[in-house]
C-alpha cells in the first residue's frame, strides 16, 4: 500500500496533517532537547517533532505492533567517540514515548498485546489518515 510513493513525501504529508489538525503538539522542551545521544545538536528542523511523530505513524503501519525499544533502535545512529570507533546509540525513547501517548491519545494508535508482547497498532481513524495523506503524496509526486 505505501512502497509506491517516496516515504519522504508522505512523511512530510503526513507531518502537515498533524500539525494541522493539531492531534500532535510539540512540547516546551523540544526545541532545546535532541533526539538521541548520538547526535551531536538539536535537530535544525523547526517542526522536528511532527516529522518524528509522522514517521512513528508510518512505522507502526508497517511493522506494528511495535514498541519504544524497537522504535529507539530503528531511529537510533552512530556515535562519534573522537579517536576511539564510532559505536551505535539508540535514540531518545523519552521522545518516542511521548510521540507515541500524543498519537494515543489522539486516537491515532492504541495498545496491543500480541503473542505475549504489548506494542502500538493503527486504528482505524489512524488508517484514514495515513490513506488521505499517502493520496496527497501520490499527486504531489505525479504533478511533479
Amino acid at each position: 500500500m505505501q512502497f509506491d510513493v517516496n516515504p519522504r513525501n508522505l512523511n512530510r504529508e503526513l507531518a502537515r496533517e498533524l500539525k494541522e489538525r493539531k492531534l500532535v503538539t510539540a512540547p516546551a522542551w523540544s526545541a532545546f532537547a535532541k533526539s538521541g545521544s548520538h547526535n551531536e545538536r538539536v535537530p535544525s528542523e523547526r517542526d522536528w517533532w511532527y516529522h518524528r511523530a509522522a514517521s512513528i505513524l508510518r512505522v507502526i503501519s508497517v511493522k506494528g505492533p511495535i514498541g519504544t525499544a524497537k522504535l529507539a533502535v530503528r531511529y537510533g545512529g552512530r556515535k562519534n567517540r573522537g579517536v576511539a570507533p564510532d559505536k551505535f546509540r539508540e535514540a531518545s525513547t523519552n521522545v518516542i514515548r511521548k510521540c507515541l501517548q500524543q498519537l494515543e491519545k489522539s486516537g491515532l494508535v492504541h495498545q496491543k498485546e500480541f503473542a505475549g508482547h504489548k506494542g502500538r497498532v493503527l486504528t482505524k481513524k489512524g488508517n484514514d489518515l495515513l490513506k488521505g495523506a499517502l493520496e496527497r503524496a501520490r499527486k504531489a509526486e505525479a504533478a511533479a
